[in-house]
């Protein structure tokens, strides 16, 4: 079946991918997740929450999701709640269509009584023709301030799992293998230079990471501290 396209101007990111994704005390989760795209999993197998605050990978693990879905040749949708509340409930209309459908952002209509209907229903017609669901938002299910008592209920039913900030030694691992992915190495030296000077989300330091990639190629320079310094001016 070819991929359905909504015309929203939703991108997935190359880069999202598992392969990608440095689980850290995360493991639990990317295994569930991973394991929701691949088998043939009953419904309560088949509906997944993440939550936890900014960086710590629920974007990626919905982005890798649908990533998945595309090269196995099924239909898998994205869409980022907090990037959609303009357009209204309705782009939830149609998503049993999808094999898998991924929520980001859901605290973004919490509380927001047309939308906890259309997701109440959703819920309802996933259920019913066997798709699978994977929600993320930076609280709870029971902090999330939702006011349809059956909603709450379905949110309920799902797997839930708390995504956890890595540690300056995992983020050190995420970017080794974001180099490595890249052909680039760095160095344990090289890469805890970059902790000590640079952002501390993941988000940035992934950014620039790309940044010292291409510097690197235009350069032919291998990545080092002197290097470093002089493109960053650090």
């Amino acid at each position: 079946m070819r991929p359905i396209q909504l015309p929203l101007g939703v991108r997935l990111r190359d880069d999202a991918t598992f392969a990608n994704y440095y689980p850290g005390a995360n493991a639990a989760a990317l295994g569930y997740v991973e394991r929701l795209c691949e088998a043939e999993a009953g419904w309560a197998e088949s509906l997944i929450y993440l939550w936890g605050g900014a960086g710590v990978g629920r974007t990626h693990l919905l982005q890798a999701a649908c990533l998945r879905f595309e090269q196995n040749g099924e239909p898998g949708v994205y869409l980022p709640l907090a990037e959609l509340v303009e357009h209204g409930p309705n782009v939830l209309d149609n998503l049993e269509q999808f094999e898998l459908v991924c929520l980001d952002d859901l605290d973004a209509v919490a509380g927001r009584s047309d939308w906890e209907e259309a997701l109440f229903h959703l819920f309802n017609r996933l259920r019913d023709s066997g798709r699978r669901l994977l929600l993320a938002a930076s609280s709870s299910p029971r902090e999330l301030p939702v006011k349809l008592a059956d909603l709450q209920s379905r949110l309920t039913l799902a797997l839930v799992f708390q995504l956890q900030s890595l540690s300056d030694e995992d983020k050190l691992r995420a970017l080794q293998l974001r180099a490595s992915r890249r052909g680039l190495h760095l160095s344990d030296e090289v890469g805890r230079f970059i902790l000590t000077r640079g952002e501390r989300s993941m988000s940035a330091l992934f950014e620039l990471l790309e940044r010292l990639d291409q510097a690197s190629l235009q350069a032919q320079r291998r990545l080092t501290i002197p290097f470093l310094k002089e493109i960053l001016g650090w």
